[in-house]
């Protein structure tokens, strides 16, 4: 059993249904308690961080929305038990205290509050976007929808002076990103996902996919995850890969491989190697230092041993590498 316990501030709707938790402290707390999610009464007050949440524990008129204080204890080998447990758990990926796939996130998206919408000042349900929205103008407020999802954006929760987000709302809580690396504008990138050392990421980085240090995900590039459908496959992406733009990958790739712009390589996907031999690209994941590009002449996708590095990382986007 692996523990953790923090406090944090939930946002509660109005039949007392918890929306989110947020958890200022990255800090280790006592794992005396036993696992649950409890409100913090005023016997609790030295328990760490209650004095800084307390203050904000109050009633939102505009959004009609209760905080509460919480303390959550957690077991990370264990499924969730409830929405606080879910975000302790993304926090705690996006604090890269834990690596993506490590903690246990079996039954997450049945926790999840799907009816929110992640405005400017906090989380509402959906369904009452527009009684908030006039009631916002009434105390001289404007109301910024940035999403309707089950998951906020990360930079709403955790902050990461080390990386470089072009746009905090397609880099979801619970990502994990390691210093030094950058995500465009058009980048993405999934809860319980990410990398594991400075990448650059200007494609679709889905949920359980990981990037090893020194790899490029190009424009449009897509990486398989498995939050829905039938792909079976894990999808590592090794060191120093380059996954050209508007390409896609669906297995895991070994250290300094190439996939072609423009070139999907699927689990199924016949495969022809340098001697003539046909096989599934599934029989090459982790295979270091191939490159899967499809021939001009026959329309067939072909892997093709490297000779030589695609190159490396422009190091003025990536800071601290």
């Amino acid at each position: 059993m692996r523990k953790f316990t923090r406090m944090g501030l939930a946002s509660l709707d109005a039949l007392g249904n918890p929306m989110d938790t947020w958890f200022p402290f990255a800090g280790h707390a006592s794992t005396e308690h036993p696992c649950a999610s409890v409100v913090v009464t005023d016997g609790d007050a030295d328990d760490e961080g209650v004095a800084t949440l307390r203050s904000l524990a109050v009633f939102d008129p505009i959004r009609s929305v209760h905080r509460v204080v919480v303390r959550v204890t957690i077991d990370i080998d264990a499924p969730p038990r409830d929405l606080h447990d879910v975000y302790l758990r993304l926090h705690l990926l996006s604090w890269r205290l834990l690596a993506p796939r490590e903690p246990n996130l079996d039954g997450m998206l049945g926790l999840l509050y799907h009816d929110v919408a992640w405005t400017s000042l906090g989380p509402c349900p959906s369904s009452s976007l527009d009684a908030v929205r006039l009631r916002a103008l009434r105390a001289g407020h404007h109301l910024l929808v940035r999403s309707i999802f089950s998951l906020p954006a990360m930079l709403d929760y955790v902050s990461l002076p080390d990386v470089r987000i072009g746009d905090a709302t397609r880099v979801l809580l619970g990502a994990h990103l390691a210093p030094g690396t950058t995500v465009t504008p058009e980048g993405f990138c999934g809860f319980n996902a990410g990398s594991l050392g400075a990448c650059m990421i200007e494609g679709r980085v889905s949920a359980g996919v990981v990037l090893r240090d020194g790899s490029h995900i190009g424009g449009g590039a897509s990486l398989m995850g498995r939050v829905s459908g039938g792909n079976s496959q894990v999808v590592t992406i090794g060191a120093r890969c380059l996954v050209g733009a508007n390409a896609g990958v669906g297995i895991s790739l070994g250290d300094d491989c190439v996939v072609e712009a423009g070139c999907y390589v699927t689990a199924s996907l016949p495969v022809t190697l340098g001697d003539g031999h046909l096989v599934k690209a599934r029989e090459l994941a982790d295979r270091p230092g191939l490159t899967f590009r499809r021939n001009s002449a026959t329309g067939c996708v072909e892997a093709i041993e490297r000779t030589r590095p695609w190159g490396v990382l422009n190091a003025h986007m990536h800071p601290g590498r």
